[in-house]
């Protein structure tokens, strides 16, 4: 017992201290996941803890079901809209651009390092794909509002590459270990099967714990306790038939995430704390397991590593695999950026420990440092590099809160929060009156809240600033209200900024809006709908922020409707803006 007690309480001390961490993670400036793995590392044989703790086995298991915990959380929390503007260039990245990646870094640290080509490849595999819950974890909290194209790209490309990692890094490992065995078609049949087993298992569990959900009728806190398990089920079970069980996980999520239903927000409130303690828990105990001492001697070696991969190996593989869908130079250069390694390159370092890979041990020490210096680099400069690369939008008009009352399997009322600001266009009107100007919609104020009171909005009823007004309204109207109820001074200069002085509406004429504002647009264009020029201008989908310049003016895409159409598109003058770009 007092073995069982001890480890409870270093447990639940490293965890404690770790949380604390976090509230000043925002205030250096760190990500938040390099301060869990410090926490670790001081807690380790070299820190002040002096815990020693070197069970690769015992980490890679908890590094495993961690990863499936993450990935699961974050597949529930991506929108199946994402895959209509990234799909097929994520596809790529997580294909083509681990190998090209891999490729470039492989000589570049078999000759950095002196060490056997197989060994250099092998290296480079290990750290040659982007971490899931790094970018998940990131990209949520770096308070930065992403153009969608560019943080779909990235999500999806970090929950789907884990199949061709894990593929080069077993099939270096086999070459190392068994070169005899080793051959292109047994390689190919691999990744093949990793990948198709991985996407059958995600898509039928997906459907089967979505249609579960729906279905049971349980305690809220059982509906999350369901999909983890079911998530664990289906890695457990991929993984047995040599499919890659995290592709499984994370598809699967995606499925239950996007068929909402009564219990969806029970998961999502549940799984959101079960993710935190997966990732404090996993990047402690990697940073316990590592040793700083052994890292010191190769530090040299992987600052060179992580710069070669930084800026050159993971750019070039970008621009290659991003070069057919048009992307724009400054997107292009923001995921490359954004090529966190975090939790999987260290997982699958501990691979060649465990299966007798000679220098394995510098393998590991190498990958650690290069995931430190990615962190700290590339991780805490997310905001800036967003800024700097102008592929960061305004802060999004968006409700206080929502909330969704269930009526049956497939019913349900969304309701919204919004706060009266002073200034504002809710100031000193009726609720009713807000709701009227959506007369084709089904809008309606429920209840005003002021000062924690509930008031009757009945007769002459005026919304003062402070007051909390909640509306039943369709979810693509939420941001519309929430402008009414929030117009600051500096949100409205920012936004004018951003989206231009006038907004037009995208089924008038190319030809017509052209006239109005004294520019040309080509002419087999002008009887076109200027959304139908925009997208053909465009050459892909369009998300918010996407731009397109006529002359000296700009157009660009303030807002998108259901189904990938465009809401509104704004228009940006140079002789008000002075600035055409």
């Amino acid at each position: 017992m007092t073995t069982i007690s001890t480890l409870f309480l270093l447990a639940g001390l490293l965890l404690f201290i770790s949380v604390l961490a976090s509230t000043i993670s925002a205030r250096l400036g760190l990500p938040l996941l390099l301060l869990f793995l410090g926490v670790g590392m001081l807690a380790g044989e070299d820190g002040i803890g002096g815990i020693v703790f070197d069970d690769f086995k015992t980490a890679n298991l908890i590094a495993q079901l961690a990863l499936a915990v993450i990935l699961l959380d974050g597949g529930l929390r991506t929108d199946s809209g994402s895959f209509r503007v990234a799909l097929k260039p994520a596809a790529v990245l997580a294909t083509w651009g681990v190998v090209g990646t891999v490729g470039l870094l492989g000589l570049f640290a078999t000759w950095l390092l002196d060490v056997d080509w197989r060994l250099g490849l092998l290296l480079a595999a290990i750290v040659g794909s982007t971490d899931a819950a790094a970018v998940f974890a990131l990209l949520r909290n770096s308070g930065v509002r992403l153009n969608e194209r560019v943080k779909s790209t990235l999500e999806i490309e970090s929950g789907s590459n884990d199949p061709m990692a894990i593929l080069l890094v077993v099939v270096m490992i086999e070459v190392l270990l068994h070169p005899e065995r080793s051959g292109v078609s047994s390689f190919a049949w691999m990744l093949l099967k990793q990948a198709g087993i991985g996407l059958l298992f995600g898509v039928v569990g997906g459907k089967v714990m979505a249609l579960l959900l729906r279905r049971l009728n349980l305690a809220e806190g059982l509906y999350a306790l369901l999909i983890l398990s079911g998530g664990l089920l289906i890695v457990g079970a991929a993984n047995l038939l040599d499919g890659s069980g995290l592709l499984a996980v994370y598809v699967a999520g995606v499925i239950v995430g996007n068929r909402k239903s009564h219990a969806t927000e029970h998961v999502l409130r549940v799984m959101d704390g079960l993710a935190w303690l997966a990732q404090a828990g996993m990047f402690v105990v990697l940073g316990l397991l590592v040793t700083p001492t052994h890292l010191a001697e190769y530090t040299w070696h992987a600052l060179l590593l992580a710069l070669f991969l930084m800026f050159v190996a993971r750019p070039l593989a970008v621009a290659i695999g991003l070069y057919p869908f048009r992307y724009t130079r400054n997107e292009i250069a923001f995921v490359s950026w954004v090529g966190l390694r975090g939790a999987v390159p260290v997982v699958l370092a501990i691979m060649p420990v465990v299966m007798g890979v000679p220098d394995s041990q510098l393998l590991f020490d190498v990958a650690f440092s290069v995931v430190l210096l990615s962190l700290l680099v590339q991780g805490a400069t997310i905001p800036a590099a967003a800024r700097l690369l102008k592929v960061e939008l305004p802060p999004a008009d968006e409700p206080r809160d929502r909330v969704e009352v269930w009526l049956g399997e497939e019913a349900a009322l969304p309701m919204f929060e919004f706060r009266a600001s002073l200034g504002s266009a809710a100031e000193g009107r009726h609720p009713d009156e807000l709701a009227a100007e959506f007369i084709h919609d089904e809008v309606r104020c429920i209840a005003v809240v002021r000062k924690g009171r509930l008031l009757d909005i009945k007769g002459d009823f005026r919304l003062r600033p402070g007051d909390s007004a909640w509306f039943i309204a369709p979810e693509a109207l939420a941001e519309r209200l929430a402008r009414i109820f929030g117009v600051a001074m500096q949100d409205i200069g920012r936004n004018t900024r951003y989206f231009g002085e006038f907004a037009v509406a995208p089924d008038c004429t190319a030809g017509d809006l052209a006239l109005a504002y004294g520019f040309a647009f080509d002419e087999e264009e002008n009887p076109r709908r200027l959304d139908d020029v925009f997208i053909a201008r465009l050459g892909h989908p369009a998300v918010v922020g996407d731009r397109v310049q006529v002359g000296n003016f700009v157009l660009i895409v303030r807002e998108m409707g259901p189904a990938g159409k465009i809401a509104s598109i704004g228009l940006k003058c140079p002789l008000l803006s002075g600035d055409a770009a």
